[in-house]
């Protein structure tokens, strides 16, 4: 995990949260809290908690106990959950009144950054929660995406791309949420304003088990409009349409060429005041390296 832009407490805690045993956590930071003391965090990133995993853990805890502490926040006499919410709640269901844990003091800015950086650095997160946390990070502490990609040591690019996804209509972000359709089909299907016809391309996706690369060249061959000359349809070329799909992903936003391989017109959409910074960063960068 990059530590730019990340407090040096806030580093060392994350540290703290790579796939480490108890014994590797000085015992003095070490303290046993009672389950019935610890308060889930509302603001967690996390929605949803598989129950057949959730069951798997809890009857690896039976056997084994609880191997890594789960990290506490103080807060009065009770314990607000930072880091291993899903430990707590398999915890309890095998049995168990107290769990080891490292109890900490951080800001509810700190809190909110190390739940988002700790389920994304485990992949604990669906790409809707991890754009909707990333959102209300931004939102909060009225961030830029370039300051929030910084403090998560991710790429704008990447944030960027996260954040499309809630541009999506309802149906298609549930069947994202659902595990039905991925990341990357959904980043595919941002462009298609029609959200009748997103569904529709998103279902198909689902039923015929499309690849990223077969729905992009269907979305492609849908939306990419043929010229017309003289009264003749001019089919836009392959490279062409390459060439949307390519800008789309550079540019992160939606692309549209209008004309054919001799004339037309490039249309890059920007949405946000981030979308045009973004857009000016990239087209300084290519200026810099020609």
């Amino acid at each position: 995990m990059k530590q730019t832009g990340l407090g040096k407490g806030l580093a060392a805690l994350l540290s703290d949260l790579d796939d480490q045993t108890i014994a590797s956590v000085p015992q003095e930071d070490l303290s046993e809290i009672s389950l019935s003391l610890i308060d889930a965090n509302p603001n967690q990133p996390r929605k949803v908690f598989e129950p057949d995993a959730l069951r798997e853990l809890a009857d690896s805890i039976r056997q084994h106990g609880v191997i890594q502490p789960v990290v506490l926040n103080k807060n009065g006499s009770r314990y607000l959950i930072i880091a291993g919410e899903r430990r707590c709640r398999a915890a309890k269901e095998a049995g168990l009144a107290s769990v080891p844990a490292v109890v900490r003091n951080y800001s509810d800015r700190e809190i909110m950054e190390i739940s988002l950086i700790e389920n994304l650095q485990r992949e604990d997160l669906n790409p809707i929660e991890a754009a909707s946390a990333i959102k209300e990070l931004m939102e909060a502490y009225d961030l830029k995406q370039e300051e929030v990609a910084e403090r998560l040591g991710k790429s704008r690019s990447q944030v960027a791309n996260t954040l499309r996804l809630l541009n999506l209509s309802a149906p298609v972000i549930d069947l994202v949420k659902d595990g039905r359709l991925s990341a990357g089909h959904a980043r595919t299907l941002v462009v298609v304003e029609d959200q009748t016809l997103q569904l529709k391309l998103a279902i198909s996706a689902c039923d015929n088990k499309m690849s990223v690369r077969q729905l992009e060249t269907k979305v492609k061959n849908l939306l990419t409009p043929e010229s017309v000359k003289g009264g003749i349809k001019q089919p836009v070329s392959i490279e062409l349409k390459e060439l949307v799909i390519d800008m789309q992903r550079v540019f992160a936003t939606k692309v549209k060429i209008l004309g054919n391989d001799n004339k037309g017109r490039i249309c890059i959409d920007y949405f946000t005041r981030d979308d045009l910074d973004r857009i000016v960063e990239l087209m300084e960068s290519l200026k810099n390296n020609q």
